[in-house]
């Protein structure tokens, strides 16, 4: 009877996740597939010839320093969170923010460069799957600016504090993701424009 109860108090408790971060974990892996594609079919594509030769926006470089910047904003942000400061929380997530803007406004803005550069959308392939990388991961970021906000209007209201991060810890994985899917593009067509 007694190697009985050990046997019972030995079961392993399975392993669970909130469903909320396994479905952000399966979008994260989707769009990894998606860009994973597009950049295949840009070197697949590339090595078929007719390739416009250009120069990336200098703005590039800048915009990759603000997103690396606003990474860090909101890890201090998640920091000051699990510390329950609420000051450094809101700045926190108030840079992350302001600086996310700042990225996409910059994106703008590297679309003029490439458009003064006559790097089209149409024409040849080499601007469109440029303009289709750049847009696409704006439109990402667009959703998770838009994550963002709400984590921040969530930290006004005191619904983020250490007894409560399932957002704050969904946001930050989503926008840190984000972030290094900026850098990969950015470093992928420093190699292969």
């Amino acid at each position: 009877m007694e190697s009985e109860l050990k046997y019972v108090d030995l079961v392993e408790q399975p392993i669970s996740m909130h469903p909320k971060k396994f479905a952000l974990w399966l979008f994260i892996v989707t769009v990894v597939m998606v860009f994973a594609a597009w950049t295949s079919a840009f070197i697949v594509r590339q090595a078929e010839g007719n390739w416009l030769d250009y120069d990336l926006p200098q703005i590039f470089w800048f915009t990759s320093g603000i997103v690396i910047l606003s990474s860090v904003a909101l890890h201090w942000a998640y920091l000051s969170a699990k510390k329950d400061n609420f000051s450094q929380l809101r700045i926190g997530m108030s840079l992350a923010v302001i600086l996310g803007i700042c990225f996409l406004v910059g994106q703008w803005f590297s679309w003029i460069a490439l458009v003064d550069s006559e790097v089209f959308f149409v024409g040849n392939p080499a601007g469109s799957f440029l303009y289709v990388l750049t847009g696409m991961h704006a439109l990402h970021l667009i959703s998770g600016l838009i994550f963002l906000i709400i984590v921040l209007i969530s930290t006004f209201r005191y619904k983020v504090h250490s007894k409560s991060m399932d957002t704050m810890e969904m946001a930050t994985t989503y926008w840190h993701f984000l972030g290094g899917l900026w850098l990969y593009l950015f470093m992928f067509l420093l190699l292969n424009h």
